[in-house]
């Protein structure tokens, strides 16, 4: 049976400025990305944009959260931060659920969004990107937080991939109901990480 010797001083040092530098990309992109994302929804009138620029605003908390406790590891400062993530979850899985079931039960017919295509097509590739670094970085520093958060950002990529899906259907095909259906793509995901944070072991 073979054990994992922690990171040597240095190469801690090391994990813990790239596990910085992941986490302010991702806070940088966010940023930027809520108002392009607040243009795109507005425009198409989109629920799946809105909700998505929702999704970036949590994941804002998270990342800021991650650094937070990057910046003084402790028992206590982990299951915080854990369970402000987790809240995170909680609130982007009520309101992906109940926009989408409103949109649905209305009838509300989107308008095609170049902008909103491009944007989450992109969005998809760098999240998908940065959550694995995360991933990475987490299980090397055996950091449960960074791990956690690395789905968070993980989430954010199936969300944009699922909202990509919903904007190319409606304005290929005219499936407006494709637009909140993309919502409750990610409604499972979030409930599974609540469940996982506030129930699993860590």
């Amino acid at each position: 049976m073979t054990t994992t010797s922690p990171p040597a001083p240095l190469d801690t040092a090391r994990l813990v400025r790239r596990g910085f530098a992941l986490e302010w990309a991702t806070l940088s992109w966010n940023v930027i990305g809520i108002v392009v994302l607040a243009v795109a929804a507005i425009g198409a009138r989109s629920v799946a944009l809105a909700g998505f620029g929702l999704d970036s605003l949590i994941e804002i908390g998270a990342s800021a959260v991650v650094v937070w406790e990057l910046s003084g590891s402790s028992a206590a400062r982990q299951k915080r931060a854990l369970r402000l993530i987790g809240a995170g979850f909680g609130l982007l899985a009520l309101y992906l659920t109940v926009q989408s079931t409103l949109v649905l039960v209305t009838g509300f017919h989107p308008r095609h969004s170049s902008l909103g295509i491009a944007w989450t097509a992109v969005t998809a590739a760098v999240m998908f990107a940065l959550a694995a670094g995360k991933a990475r970085t987490g299980r090397a520093l055996d950091n449960p937080v960074l791990r956690t958060e690395g789905r968070v950002t993980l989430v954010d990529g199936l969300l944009a991939a699922a909202v990509l899906l919903g904007l190319v259907l409606n304005s290929a095909l005219g499936w407006w109901w494709a637009d909140p259906a993309a919502g409750y793509v990610l409604v499972y995901y979030a409930v599974r990480e609540v469940h996982e944070i506030f129930l699993g072991e860590h």
